[in-house]
């Protein structure tokens, strides 16, 4: 259905004036949506909208087994097509929102967007039933059309939920309580974040501004970030235990009813890829722990004359490290560069949002935290949201999210369902991004030291994508479990959390009080259960396409390139067959996972 979700990351942005300041750098142009709220273009979308729906709901509910195949192919064209002004008009009410969440005025209009496209879908909901009624072999003879042959892939994916669907009454309720129920509880836990402010030295910081502080170089800059952030989080913990209790609820009833047989099951169906799958990439990140991130830490603590880091220092600059900002053309020209030295197709492609200003990029209040790309529709194109203040690792957010993007426009040519890709296999082309950049960073190094530091920060980011986010998944696997026993107070969602931190981070990390409130500012737990997993799976499988492109360059790139146009279209076997990758084989995670632990070798050596 209509497309709500755009978040991508949890990246944390930084803090600074001067050239890097938000007036300086790109604000998104969002009049390829819509001119403003206003834009009588978004009545009229909705009155489209709606007349179609009916129009869908006289002329096929009940019908649908006896269409022919190009019947049956032009009644999906016309419900896609209806579902594109949906996803416009929601993502133009999203964006808007994601750029001020303190306006009352925006946070209305969002709102009444949500209300008035739950009413319209709830027309639809009988097409997407009926689709998964159609006898298998009845199906395949009408896919020898043309017209029909082109929706394979969605039949395919919206068919997976044919064990879980619902009768259309009960699909109608469900759909019209969204809006009342787990839609508003995020907007109320995003709009609350927004407003919080952290208290250092005397300011009243947001949050972007105090985690930026966790990579200060000064010590009590980062001690002073983190304590900060756990006091305010801990005010507020009875309201984020409320809102992470309510929607693990809310969640396990519509599990519940619709006899998914675990929390992150449907996540899974959603992102198209085995149960199986997933628990051997979990199960091999937990089983790496000790030679990764417990050695790592272990290393940086010596490098910082310790025998173990406190955890505002986990992401501390290494005393060697060139703190210079990169302005925001050097930061472009970087990844454009580095995109182009691959394929100038993809250069070709990137460049686009920053001719088109199809960015925000950067600190304002009310703006919210973090980084996404949202894809949008096919006819028109992706947006960026960032929190840029310079320093090395926005570069690499800014690869990250222009990935996504390239990503995006490549595979709108599939069209407004194909191109719709698995969450599994949308953080390929990001992480991909950020890879190609490192490296071409890394190629920039003038000496030892330097690519030392810069091997540390990649390890990092890598131990913070794999280790940090499969951690993150086994906090929220023990927090649905648990929730479908008994609501957890906030001490005990903290102890939860100090337990998954504990087992992943290792010994050499020391822990207070304070950080036991960190697991309220994590959105994914909030927007998109069971999300994050899809990091740890984007990391492993870059790591093992990079190897083969480092082995053999001829002919990757437009491998690659054909990877990223696929879009939806394809299951993640018949993507990684062109590379010999499977993702099903129980040792694809070692090689991903060796490629981390081969770049410990070399800071440890």
């Amino acid at each position: 259905m209509f497309k709500t979700a755009m978040h991508s990351g949890d990246r944390g942005a930084q803090e600074k004036t001067n050239a890097l300041g938000a007036r300086e750098l790109p604000v998104w142009d969002l009049a390829d949506l819509y001119a403003s709220p206003q834009a009588p273009e978004i009545t009229q979308d909705l009155e489209t909208a709606t007349t179609k729906a009916k129009t869908l709901q006289q002329d096929y509910k009940g019908k649908l087994t006896g269409l022919s195949g190009a019947e049956l192919g032009a009644a999906i064209a016309l419900y896609e097509n209806i579902d594109e002004i949906l996803s416009r008009i929601m993502s133009y009410a999203g964006l808007l929102h994601a750029g001020d969440m303190s306006d009352p005025e925006v946070g209305r209009f969002y709102q009444s967007m949500q209300e008035k496209l739950t009413v319209i879908s709830s027309d639809l909901i009988f097409f997407g039933l009926e689709i998964n009624l159609l006898d298998e072999t009845d199906l395949e003879s009408k896919l020898a059309d043309p017209a029909l042959a082109h929706y394979r892939p969605w039949l395919r994916d919206t068919r997976a939920f044919r064990p879980h669907q619902l009768d259309e009454q009960l699909e109608k309720l469900v759909n019209e309580l969204s809006v009342s129920g787990a839609s508003s509880w995020v907007r109320l836990f995003d709009e609350t974040m927004t407003a919080l402010r952290f208290e250092v030295d005397g300011k009243a910081l947001a949050l972007e501004e105090t985690l930026n502080l966790l990579s200060d170089p000064d010590e009590k800059n980062r001690q002073a970030g983190a304590h900060a952030l756990g006091k305010t989080l801990g005010e507020n913990a009875r309201l984020f235990a409320h809102i992470t209790n309510t929607l693990a609820k809310d969640k396990d009833t519509r599990d519940r009813w619709r006899k998914f047989k675990a929390p992150v099951s449907s996540r899974n169906l959603d992102n198209a890829v085995e149960d199986e799958v997933v628990e051997a990439l979990v199960t091999a990140v937990r089983d790496a722990y000790p030679r990764l991130s417990h050695r790592y830490y272990a290393i940086k603590a010596k490098w910082f004359g310790r025998e173990r880091l406190d955890y505002w220092d986990r992401n501390a600059p290494l005393p060697e490290e060139d703190t210079q900002l990169f302005e925001w053309p050097r930061a472009v020209e970087t990844v454009l560069g580095a995109y182009n030295a691959f394929s100038p197709d993809i250069a070709a492609a990137g460049q686009k949002f920053f001719d088109a200003d199809w960015i925000d990029a950067g600190v304002r209040p009310g703006k919210a935290p973090g980084a996404f790309a949202h894809p949008t529709v096919p006819s028109a194109h992706p947006y960026l949201l960032l929190n840029y203040q310079g320093k090395t690792r926005d570069v690499m957010t800014l690869a990250h999210e222009l990935g996504h993007g390239v990503h995006q426009v490549l595979a709108g040519g599939q069209g407004h369902f194909g191109s719709q890709t698995p969450l599994t296999l949308a953080e390929t082309a990001s992480v991909f991004g950020e890879m190609l950049t490192f490296r071409a960073l890394l190629g920039q190094a003038e000496n030892e030291t330097q690519r030392r530091v810069m091997l540390a920060s990649k390890v990092e980011d890598m131990l913070n994508t794999v280790v940090r986010q499969v951690a993150f998944f086994e906090f929220e696997r023990r927090v649905h479990d648990q929730r479908r026993n008994s609501e957890l107070l906030p001490e005990e969602l903290g102890d939860i959390w100090m337990d998954v931190q504990t087992e992943s981070l290792g010994p050499a990390i020391r822990f207070d009080d304070a950080y036991r409130n960190f697991w309220a500012y994590i959105p994914h737990f909030i927007h998109s259960p069971f999300y994050v997993y899809a990091y740890a799976f984007g990391d492993c499988l870059v790591n093992s396409l990079y190897a083969l492109y480092e082995e053999s360059e001829d002919g990757f790139a437009a491998r690659y390139l054909d990877m990223l146009r696929a879009g939806g279209t394809l299951r993640h076997k018949e993507l990684l067959a062109p590379f010999g990758l499977d993702a099903s084989d129980p040792g694809f995670w070692q090689h991903g996972l060796r490629m981390i632990e081969g770049m410990i070798d070399e800071l440890e050596g």
